[in-house]
């Protein structure tokens, strides 16, 4: 076997730390941030009763993934020190592993320190916007800790990536971008990589559906993809809502993302993505039988 069939082999599979989630049938990876400013739900979750209760909510729901983020990455956000990060994140996935030991939390972070601190605390895997370029440790990092991670395509940084991003061809950058970037981390013994192409990380709304409509040029690589879509710009630009108002078109998008390959949606509303991914499991299941 070579180097490439070996870092584009399909891993329909996560193993946590003894928790194992297949991803024969898409997973949801609730969203659970523990910050002041992120773009929907800042602010809401800043106490231990608070937390526990949506993670109790979103578990409920079906969520096979509880995704804590303690630093908002949203379009112009200034990055926070690492320390107030690790003060926030830190007693956050102690108080979710307290109340559920078998649920699989993921920490969203693009510091290899706080990755490290993360795991320790609790959390199963690595959820990282920068790909590993905000952080040259990152990689290196998570291969010690042997976790799964979570790649995304980024093109710049939070606080400058949305001031007019310019592609000859954002299908064939991002792949260019996942190809050297699967390499260096394989090369860190990086075992389990799933890829997020990262909508509204850099990108225009018509980049955002140009990648949307071409999932198969990522699924190519053989690694389960995610994507996050969730009551974002894309969506809110076509409809003319605000983020408040965007369920319903960002169960569009999460639709239209399963039925072109997306293993894992991110999402703000378990219930609804559940309902979605169970329409298209029985859409999948009625069109295998024609």
């Amino acid at each position: 076997m070579s180097a490439q069939d070996t870092f584009f082999s399909k891993n329909k599979t996560l193993i946590c730390r003894g928790k194992v989630l297949s991803l024969n049938t898409p997973a949801v990876m609730g969203i659970l941030n523990v910050t002041p400013d992120s773009f929907f739900d800042g602010g809401k979750y800043s106490n231990e009763k608070s937390v526990v209760e949506q993670a109790a909510k979103m578990i409920s729901e079906g969520a096979g993934i509880v995704d804590i983020g303690a630093c908002s990455t949203r379009p112009g956000a200034e990055a926070i020190s690492e320390k107030l990060e690790i003060e926030r994140l830190l007693p956050a996935i102690r108080w979710v592993r307290q109340q559920y030991k078998n649920i699989l939390i993921s920490a969203d972070t693009f510091r290899a320190n706080v990755a490290r601190e993360a795991v320790k605390a609790g959390a199963d895997m690595i959820n990282d916007v920068s790909g590993g370029t905000l952080d040259d440790d990152m990689f290196s990092v998570v291969g010690e800790l042997n976790v799964p991670y979570v790649l995304m395509h980024i093109k710049g940084k939070p606080l400058e990536m949305q001031n007019d991003p310019q592609y000859s061809d954002v299908n064939a950058e991002v792949s260019d971008y996942f190809k050297r970037r699967i390499e260096l981390a394989v090369s860190k013994k990086i075992g389990q990589i799933i890829l997020d192409p990262g909508f509204g990380f850099g990108k225009t709304l018509e980049h955002n559906y140009q990648l949307l409509q071409k999932l198969s040029s990522i699924k190519s690589f053989g690694f389960p993809i995610m994507i996050g879509a969730s009551r974002k710009s894309m969506i809110n630009k076509v409809l003319g809502t605000a983020a408040k108002e965007a369920l319903n078109g960002t169960t569009v998008v999460n639709t239209i993302a399963l039925l072109n390959g997306a293993d894992i949606l991110r999402v703000h509303d378990v219930k609804q993505a559940c309902e979605a991914v169970k329409v298209y499991e029985t859409y999948k299941s009625s069109a295998q039988k024609n």
